[in-house]
């Protein structure tokens, strides 16, 4: 039962590699006459992770577009980044710190 579990959980996760690749930074769908922006820096910044393990296989797709708008891009990408990550580990160790407080 165990082995199917680990299985499915495998077989799952490179599913959601495959269709994240399609959308990943770098993949031609940008340009210098289509440029990427806010909402396209929010959502690479939330997919980076899988982004720089797919780039470790094919080494045309990075994690940061090239073609973007500037300022707007990179302010979506870090948002994506700080709350994606940092916002929920810091939220997490608060919780931790109110449980032991009131335990005492």
């Amino acid at each position: 039962m165990k082995n199917k579990k680990i299985l499915l959980l495998g077989i799952m996760m490179v599913l959601l590699m495959m269709m994240l690749s399609g959308c990943v930074p770098g993949d031609g769908a940008n340009s210098q006459t289509k440029l990427a922006g806010f909402f396209t820096g929010v959502w690479h910044g939330w997919i980076a992770p899988f982004t720089l393990i797919y780039s470790f296989f094919n080494r045309s797709v990075r994690i940061y577009e090239v073609f973007n708008t500037g300022f707007m891009y990179d302010l979506g990408y870090y948002m994506a980044i700080i709350s994606g990550f940092g916002g929920l580990a810091l939220s997490r160790s608060n919780k931790k710190k109110k449980d032991r407080s009131h335990r005492q």
